[in-house]
């Protein structure tokens, strides 16, 4: 098989159906796009579970005139409580948070947001005990024990949070990944129909070189190299746009969160990356062999 001769017979497919071709590489494009921005979202949630799972506490916020008498929660009813909480099955540990100490946490947690820590003040803060339990199950018993005590003014599940936060970013990819999905379908289409138009319009040779004896798979294969051609520079121009999204918009935007949201980093984009080349060769030389088993005779 001369190389030669299939690579000019893939360069002058490409060309003759230039708009086609464009058309079929900007919906792989934006396809393989969508679907990196998904892997992508997949990515932060396992960094965000990696790096709060151990993190998760049950918070007992004290009451205001516990936060303000109390710094060290030897004075009752702080003391109390806080004995009674390390009595309870499952509680590895009890730390207590000040009002000094909470004032300096949102300090950190939100240094990236001054008008935020401008209205802070240390008198709005409460005081709290934090509570990390082995056996997460166990929230509901203390909550039930200890909500409504004197001196406790609310128990909280930081592990609530990250679930709902998890939970929109698993919309959020699911919706990316939806949309992949929807553009992909156009993307078959156009590659079926652009390996059908070029099959067409080179009938004539291709049916001469069945002839003289060229066999069904060097026929064929331009118009194979044609669509896995198309799909690698479509996938690259998505990698590409990715890339400019995060450099551009996504590192501002996940920075203003403070660290809460983990960042995307450029290893993340070269994890993904190969991928999206591999998925967007293989989607399109499957689709290229299966529109001329089934509909072009060569």
């Amino acid at each position: 098989m001369r190389a030669s001769f299939v690579f000019s017979e893939v360069v002058n497919g490409l060309r003759r159906n230039v708009t086609m071709t464009i058309a079929m590489i900007l919906t792989t494009a934006i396809s393989v796009g969508l679907l990196g921005g998904g892997l992508l979202v997949v990515r932060m949630i396992d960094k965000m579970q990696e790096t709060y799972q151990d993190r998760v506490e049950v918070v007992v916020f004290m009451t205001d005139d516990v936060s303000a008498n109390d710094d060290d929660c030897s004075q009752q009813p702080c003391k109390k409580i806080m004995s009674d909480l390390k009595r309870v099955p499952g509680v590895e540990s009890v730390d207590y948070e000040n009002r000094q100490e909470a004032f300096e946490s949102f300090n950190r947690v939100f240094e990236s947001q001054p008008e935020l820590r401008d209205v802070a003040r240390v008198e709005a803060m409460p005081s709290s005990l934090r509570v990390k339990l082995s056996d997460p199950e166990r929230f509901a018993a203390v909550q039930q024990e200890f909500t409504g005590r004197p001196g406790v003014d609310n128990v909280v599940n930081q592990a609530d949070y990250l679930d709902r936060l998890f939970g929109i970013l698993n919309n959020i990819r699911n919706i990316a990944f939806f949309t992949a999905l929807v553009q992909a379908l156009a993307a078959l289409l156009l590659i079926s129909n652009t390996i059908q138009l070029s099959a067409f319009t080179r009938r004539t040779e291709t049916g001469i070189m069945r002839l003289v004896g060229a066999t069904r798979w060097y026929t064929q294969l331009p118009f194979l190299l044609e669509a896995v051609v198309s799909g690698l520079i479509g996938a690259v121009l998505g990698i590409l746009g990715l890339s400019t999204i995060k450099a551009l918009f996504l590192d501002r935007v996940l920075s203003s969160f403070g660290g809460i949201v983990p960042t995307i980093d450029w290893g993340d984009v070269a994890v993904i990356s190969p991928i999206l080349l591999l998925v967007a060769a293989v989607v399109s030389a499957g689709t290229g062999y299966v529109t001329l088993r089934l509909y072009v005779r060569l």
